[in-house]
């Protein structure tokens, strides 16, 4: 009986055993039928993550989903093509990037932007931002930016440069003066001048000018006037001069430093002197000999023009006119010390000395023989003033043109 009860419950046991190993063995063979058949519901696709390329089988149904499953987050600014909504298909390539913040300096203002591209020209086209011809960029507009690298941008404006006196416009970027004439490779000379301090700032619309200063040595000969001595005669008549020795100019050799500012001579500075050849006074003899002169008669002087001329000597036509010893002003004495007051019937006549010389004897048509004795402020080039006695006799003779001959 106790054995019959033990091959029962040994049977059972084995019978549960056999039932629970049938039972792994289904679950695996459904587990195993499922993960085929679920992987036969994969799609294969190329996933581009900031370009490196990798090949694998999702069962996502959009591409958002499919970065999710990698563990991507997508960020406002990331560049995904096609787009996150896109369902996923077999071989399907699915691209993305990761954008960054790029800074970009633009003369003291800054911007910044978010970017997936690299290149700085792709990068400008992005942030909208225009170059002109001249402008400077940094990196080089072909270069590929690094991480954490900045743009830096140089507007250029219009400086006026005038060099030498030369004016012309020029485009810059240059922030200081020294720096401007840097890079337009400008030399200046020892004593050229800068009329801007070499630091100074330069901004849009400045004078920047050079004074080209050049000094140089100028040798010259120049000549050198004589000195004129007189000295008094007495055998010669007062008022008459003579010549005893022409003057003649000397010559000297000068040195002078001279300074050009613009090519214009601003100051010119003796350095030496050498005189070449000595001039030659001139030496004038001036009479002292006073006139005295003696009345042929103490009755009056009747002016008529019927005296007879003399032969020989200057002849010439003069205007005429007739003064007293006594008129307003009049001392009573001439230019050569004759006194008429004393010797009211004398025949002296006032000359300009450059045309009748003083102390000339002369024959005037209508006067007679006289004596150049006198000269006036009016009696200018051929005109003549004669003396009279009276008042009345001057008034009666009037302006006339006589004829004068100059007999010695």
């Amino acid at each position: 009986m106790i054995k019959s009860t033990m091959e029962n419950l040994f049977y059972r046991s084995l019978r549960s055993k056999q039932i629970a190993i049938t039972a792994i063995a289904f679950a695996l063979f459904v587990s195993v039928i499922s993960l085929v058949l679920y992987e036969g519901t994969k799609k294969s696709v190329t996933l581009e993550v900031n370009d490196e390329k990798t090949e694998l089988k999702t069962s996502a149904h959009t591409v958002g989903q499919l970065l999710s499953d990698q563990e991507i987050e997508v960020a406002d600014h990331d560049l995904v093509s096609p787009s996150v909504n896109t369902p996923i298909e077999e071989g399907l390539s699915i691209r993305w990037e990761q954008a960054k913040q790029v800074e970009i300096q633009i003369d003291q203002e800054t911007k910044k932007v978010w970017t997936t591209e690299s290149k700085v020209s792709d990068i400008l086209a992005v942030a909208d931002i225009t170059l002109e011809e001249n402008d400077e960029v940094q990196p080089s507009l072909q270069a590929n930016l690094d991480d954490d690298q900045t743009i830096s941008i140089q507007k250029a404006f219009q400086v006026t440069l005038v060099d030498g006196g030369s004016e012309k416009k020029i485009w810059s970027t240059s922030t200081t003066v020294a720096d401007f004439l840097k890079r337009e490779n400008i030399q200046l000379n020892e004593h050229d001048k800068l009329k801007q301090e070499a630091d100074g700032i330069v901004t849009p619309g400045s004078v920047i000018e050079i004074v080209r200063v050049e000094k140089v040595t100028d040798v010259v000969e120049e000549p050198t006037n004589f000195a004129v001595v007189t000295q008094s005669d007495a055998k010669l008549l007062k008022g008459r001069e003579k010549v005893v020795q022409e003057g003649k100019k000397g010559s000297v050799q000068r040195k002078f430093e001279v300074i050009k500012e613009n090519g214009k001579e601003v100051s010119r500075t003796l350095l030496s002197e050498k005189v070449l050849e000595e001039p030659q006074k001139k030496i004038v003899s001036v009479g002292s000999k006073v006139m005295v002169a003696q009345a042929s008669n103490k009755k009056p002087v009747t002016v008529s023009r019927g005296d007879s001329a003399p032969s020989g000597g200057k002849e010439f036509y003069v205007t005429a006119t007739a003064y007293t010893a006594y008129c307003n002003g009049c001392t009573g004495k001439t230019a050569t010390g004759i006194n008429l007051r004393e010797n009211p019937n004398l025949k002296v006549i006032a000359v300009d000395p450059s045309v009748i010389p003083l102390g000339s004897k002369v024959w005037v048509e209508g006067y007679g023989y006289a004596i150049a004795g006198d000269t006036g402020g009016a009696i200018k080039g051929k005109r003549i003033d004669l003396h009279v006695p009276t008042k009345s006799a001057a008034y009666n003779f009037g302006r006339r043109q006589v004829k004068v001959k100059i007999i010695d």
